[in-house]
């Protein structure tokens, strides 16, 4: 079953935006989707009881569990995304970053599905270690099939890279110490 889009938002929506987050979820795989059968775009979050947070209206998604008969479902907010209140340069680079934020967004959501009614074995202060390393495992699967030719042209040399940053990050921790 397909996941549906629903858009309740009145912000024009940038090129795209409903076919970035079925490419997301595509790379996630089904059984971890089990339940979700909704996503909605609002323009910006309105907290309800079970949100004890003063700044709930400004939070970027929020996940839904399942309560009742209502299916679990995400709720992005598109105002987090792509109007920052500070100046035009921020807006710019929102709007320039919006599928990237969008993708590691929807990700996170969906991770937080995945945990709180799939996995189990997990305790409360495992979640968050838990959630980040599923997000960072499946946007990286996600960024390879996204990107062109840059990604197959540097793919061969990141082993090299990521020894190289090793390293270095090895070297800046001595010399921390030794200061």
């Amino acid at each position: 079953m397909a996941v549906k889009i629903e858009n309740k938002s009145n912000i024009k929506l940038p090129a795209k935006t409903e076919e970035t987050i079925n490419s997301v979820l595509d790379c996630v795989p089904r059984e971890h989707l089990r339940g979700l059968n909704r996503v909605v775009l609002v323009d910006r979050i309105i907290p309800d009881s079970r949100i004890q947070l003063p700044n709930a209206t400004e939070l970027p998604g929020l996940y839904h569990p399942k309560q009742g008969t209502s299916q679990p479902f995400f709720e992005i907010a598109l105002n987090s995304l792509l109007m920052p209140t500070e100046g035009f340069f921020k807006r710019l680079a929102a709007r320039m970053n919006f599928k990237a934020s969008l993708a590691y967004l929807t990700l996170s959501l969906q991770a937080q599905h995945y945990h709180f009614t799939l996995s189990h074995g997990l305790k409360k202060h495992q979640y968050e270690g838990a959630i980040r390393s599923y997000v960072d495992k499946h946007l990286e699967s996600w960024r390879e099939g996204q990107g062109g030719w840059r990604v197959k042209l540097f793919k061969p040399l990141r082993p090299f890279l990521e020894k190289w940053s090793k390293k270095l990050k090895k070297r800046y921790e001595q010399e921390q110490k030794k200061k």
